[in-house]
């Protein structure tokens, strides 16, 4: 898997820019020509590698260095859920409320808490329409080189406001921007808790998030069986992916699939994979 070997990669460089250091300050290498310039250039280029494959390392998508991450899920069932980032939005969230409600659809929407207090009542019509809420942070930063409290403070009391805003099942997380390190992952371990990801993503590839018809068919010929889609509908500038909504909605339907929430979808795992978990 190329991320443990980023992971390989990242360890050997710190452990011989390490050694170098300690070979210099033992005192022979001192009186080398050259050994100082040839430390600082190898210290250097060591911070530049472990710079590049820890940022590489960050936006995988089907590994983080603690916990589970669910990119999609591992099942024959003809299911795939439809998730939201960011919102909710007073602009745009009751127009995409009425796509799902006509189509009988259930959604994920992974919400910040900075917009839940200021949009409470928007956060309790999507509860009260039948859909799961899953957390994207307070504030949606980076949570890259981030200490731990912070993790925890913007988590947690993202968990509060969703509580508030009535929801009452698992509260899953996603992490902002596809981005997670050391940290993070630390955090949603230790508190048993998945890094819910995608496999389908219209919205990454500008050439295709500039048009409705291409993000609904870069989505029906990508979705497998446990597949999970990430689009932005709430921006006012995400207005082709509200345009391509019904016809993914439509599409997929006419595939034979159905739509259920994250936490459906993650009790849709193959059995197989369900005993290795308690085998654990």
């Amino acid at each position: 898997m190329i991320e443990v070997g980023i992971l390989v990669v990242i360890t050997l460089a710190f452990i011989g820019s390490g050694l170098a250091v300690w070979k210099l300050l033992r005192g022979p290498a001192k009186r080398r020509p050259g050994s100082v310039s040839r430390v600082v250039i190898l210290g250097l280029a060591s911070v530049l590698l472990v710079s590049a494959s820890a940022w590489k390392l960050s936006k995988s998508r089907t590994f983080q260095c603690f916990g589970g991450i669910v990119p999609r899920v591992e099942t024959s069932a003809p299911l795939v859920a439809l998730t939201f980032d960011d919102g909710p939005s007073p602009q745009f969230t009751e127009e995409v409320l009425a796509t799902l409600r006509q189509h009988d659809v259930r959604a994920t929407f992974f919400v910040t808490g900075q917009a839940l207090e200021e949009n409470m009542a928007v956060a309790q019509r999507i509860v009260e329409e039948g859909h799961e809420l899953g957390n994207h942070t307070y504030s949606h930063r980076h949570m890259l080189l981030k200490s731990y409290s912070f993790v925890q403070q913007e988590t947690e009391r993202t968990d509060q406001l969703i509580r508030q805003a009535g929801y009452e099942g698992d509260i899953h997380f996603r992490s902002p921007y596809g981005k997670k390190l050391v940290v993070l992952p630390y955090y949603l371990n230790r508190t048993g808790r998945l890094n819910i990801f995608f496999d389908v993503e219209p919205e990454s590839y500008p050439e295709i998030a500039a048009d409705s018809g291409r993000i609904t068919e870069h989505v029906l010929e990508r979705v497998r069986p446990g597949s999970i889609v990430l689009l932005h509908v709430m921006p006012e500038s995400r207005v082709e992916s509200r345009k391509a909504l019904p016809g993914i909605i439509r599409g997929l339907q006419e595939q034979g699939y159905g739509f259920v929430a994250v936490s459906e979808l993650l009790a849709f795992s193959e059995p197989r994979l369900v005993v290795m978990e308690k085998e654990k």
